[in-house]
Formats: C-alpha cells, structure tokens, sequence
C-alpha cells in the first residue's frame, strides 16, 4: 500500500475466532543472528515473515552468510562464526532488532562497515551501546548526529579484562546486542565479559529472552540479579539443529483486546502459558480488567464485555515497564474503561518507531478521549457518551499504532486507518486477519 492509502473500518459490534500467531520478530530476529554467528547449520521453522525480519536477512546475506528460505517460514542458517565478508554496506530500514544487534557483532569482530536505515533510525539513540563497545575496543563512527546511526565501524583492537558499562534505562535491545555479540569477544580474548548495568534496567522479559535464546545456542550468561551480567571465557555458539520461533506475544495482545471488547471468544494460538516472551503477561492486564482468560501451553483465549452495546472494562492504573510494546494496546482499550486509565513507566516509547506517547495521545484525542501525558506515563479519560468523533487515525510509521487502535472501531465514530501498510513491519496481513474475526470487511482507499 502507499503512504497515501488507507483503510475504512467498519463499525464493529463482535469479535469471535481462533488465529495462529505470526513468528515474534523479537525471537525471530534474534535467531537469525545466533544462527549465523554458531558452528553448524541450524533449520529454523515458524520465522516471521515481516519487513524486519527481511531486513535482517538481506543483512547476513550481505556478509557472506549462507541463508536459504524454504518458504512458509522456513529457513536454513549456515553458520559462519565470524562474518565473511570483511566491507559492506548496511540499510537496516527501522528495525532495531537488527540495526542494535549488528552494531554490536559487528563492532566486535572488526572490518569496514557502514549502518543505516530510514530517517527515524538516525533519530534512534545508539550512543550508549557504541560508548560501550568503543570502551572494549571497537571503532565506532558517527557520520550523522553524535550518539545516533548511520554508523561507521572500522577495526577492532579488543581489549580482554574489561568489565563493560551499560544503561539500563533507554533501551533493553542495547544490552541484548551486547550480550549476543559477546562470545566474539571472547573467543578473542579468551577472557570473560562482566557487564555492569548502571541504573535501573528497564524491559526486562526481553532481555530474559535473549538468555533463553542464547542457552539453546550453547551459552549461558551467569546473572547477579538485573544488575551485573557474566559471559564466560569459553563462550562459544553452537547450533541446537533445529529451533521453533514462537507466535508473536505482541501481536497477540491485539486479538485478546478484540475478544476482551467484542464478547468473544477470540483464541489466539502458537503462544500460550510456556512461551518465553514477556507479553504474555498482557493476558493478567485483561484479567484485572475484567475480562475472562483460559490458557493452555500454547494458546490463549480471552472473552470480554461487548462495548459496542456499552459494555464497559474496568478502568486500570498500572505499571508497563515490563510489557512496553503490548502496553499500547491496553491504552486502546482505555477508550472503553468505565473511568480514567493510567499508564505508568512507559518512558521507552519516547524512543520507539516514533515518540509513541505523543502519538497516542494524538490519535486517542481524534476519536473524543482525553489524554494527559508526561516525560513517562499516559493518563486516559475515555470519551463520553456523545463525545466520540469521526477521526482519521494517523499511524506514525508505527505498525503498533495502526494495529491498536483499530480497536476504536468498536466505537460509535467512523475510523479511517492511514497507510495501513505500515504492520508488514511485524504482521503484514493484520487487517484482512481482523476482518475475519469482526465480521466486516474493511474499504481501502489510494487517497487520505
């Protein structure tokens, strides 16, 4: 679709279905990189087919990685150890999942690279992940902005003993890059990496799937709390042979808020009560807000309230810290509480694919709620009755902003989506998914 496309949706009354989730880019992207960095060829089945996951197959492609896709999510990974090609150049579109993580792997091994991506990634901050390579010996350049892509790596002149420094309340993707790119270093140095993380560390549940992740792979990083990370001496990545890659939990969260606000119930399947993904736990955010949740190892089914015949959820006021991503859904549903809805520690939104706390509070505006917001919270007061609005719903160049707030379709306003391709980011066929568990199709247009 071009940027100038859009989509009409349908007043919806009814949500009701089971859908298979797409592969999570967080788990998706990280296997490619692993994949390509361990001894051995690793099958990997259930990958995410999105613009992110592309951009990171183009990628190791580019540095001489073997890489055959099969199809339907299946792709063969022969594993390099350390990046074949030495020169190359790197469009990494918007995708942090893998512009951080290549920056580390990269910067590590050495050679003469050169990052970028779209214009909001050169407004995406990489300063303290580069700070923390250059101090164990990477050469990292800025050609752009001080502390932001596009990036220039050149040789490496890796120092063994150093504990690395690291933020831990910017971005969790930083300390994840660091840690995947780890065993480069010491299989280098053959000394350990002692990461030390300064302030608080926010996200945590992904930086737990990258120890997951990273233990199927061979490696284990020994822990002190979320304050100090080990990557031992003999760190060295070695293929399981075959891994899975879970259904998307974020992209889960939309369909359990359709099921939480159309009746139910909608099932979501490929994810569930064993999954290692954080977001999960968006299912105990419905929970508290009234909505009825059963779970099994791999699915998770939600049945809720009908909103567009009024029924209401009840309000909530929490902290998203650990679910950032899912928590832009529940800020959508926050349209049908039955009083004011806060969100609370939700600072890494200021630096996702677009400052996500003014755009929320932009678009929730639009349709009649009333939003308040600060350096790291969003306070919504639902619209009342006769207070909706019309509204043609901005995306933002966010697949995450077009995908929660189709939820106000549930609302007694018309909704007009804006460049609705924006979710072939994570969830290219979301909307023709959504129309077959609401009822209606949907009227795309050429003009906005």
């Amino acid at each position: 679709m071009s940027s100038q496309s859009y989509l009409d949706l349908p007043r919806a009354v009814q949500a009701r279905g089971v859908v298979a989730m797409p592969g999570s880019k967080s788990i998706s992207n990280r296997v490619l990189l692993l994949a390509a960095l361990a001894q051995g060829s690793t099958e990997i089945t259930g990958l995410l087919d999105s613009d992110d996951t592309r951009v990171m197959l183009a990628a190791l492609r580019a540095l001489g990685v073997d890489v055959k896709e099969q199809g339907g999510g299946q792709v063969t990974v022969q594993g390099a150890g350390r990046f074949p090609v030495a020169s190359a150049d790197l469009f990494l579109g918007n995708a942090g999942t893998a512009m951080r993580p290549l920056t580390a792997a990269l910067a590590l091994m050495g050679g003469d690279y050169r990052m970028s991506g779209v214009p909001r990634m050169h407004e995406r901050p990489i300063g303290d992940l580069a700070e923390s390579l250059r101090g164990l010996g990477a050469t990292i350049e800025y050609t752009g902005q001080e502390g932001y892509p596009p990036l220039r790596i050149g040789a490496a002149h890796l120092r063994a003993g150093q504990a690395a420094r690291m933020p831990g309340n910017v971005s969790s993707q930083f300390l994840t890059a660091l840690l995947l790119a780890a065993p480069i270093l010491t299989a280098t140095t053959g000394q350990p990496l002692v990461i030390d993380i300064v302030g608080d560390l926010i996200s945590k549940p992904y930086i737990e799937i990258t120890l997951n992740l990273m233990a199927r792979y061979g490696v284990r990083v020994e822990r002190e709390g979320w304050s100090r990370f080990t990557v031992p001496a003999e760190a060295r990545y070695a293929s399981p042979g075959r891994i899975a890659v879970e259904g998307d939990a974020s992209s889960a969260s939309y369909f359990l808020a359709l099921g939480a606000i159309g009746g139910g119930p909608v099932r979501v399947t490929g994810v569930g009560r064993d999954s290692i993904q954080g977001d999960i736990a968006f299912a105990d955010t419905l929970e508290a807000m009234g909505v009825r949740i059963e779970a099994g190892p791999d699915w998770i089914e939600a049945s809720g309230v009908q909103a567009a015949r009024g029924g209401r959820l009840r309000a909530f006021d929490a902290d998203f810290n650990l679910i950032p991503d899912a928590a832009m859904t529940a800020a959508a549903l926050a349209l049908f509480a039955d009083g004011p809805c806060r969100l609370r520690n939700i600072g890494s939104w200021r630096v996702k694919e677009t400052d996500r706390i003014h755009a929320m509070q932009t678009e929730l505006e639009k349709v009649g709620a009333t939003v308040e917001s600060g350096p790291d919270w969003l306070r919504v007061t639902p619209p009342a009755q006769g207070a909706w609005r019309d509204a043609r719903i901005g995306t933002w160049d966010d697949h995450r902003m077009a995908m929660s707030m189709s939820l106000a379709a549930f609302g007694p306003a018309a909704v007009r989506i804006l460049d609705p391709g924006c979710v072939s980011k994570t969830f290219p066929t979301y909307f023709d998914v959504y129309a077959a568990l609401v009822g209606g199709a949907a009227t795309s247009g050429g003009q906005s």
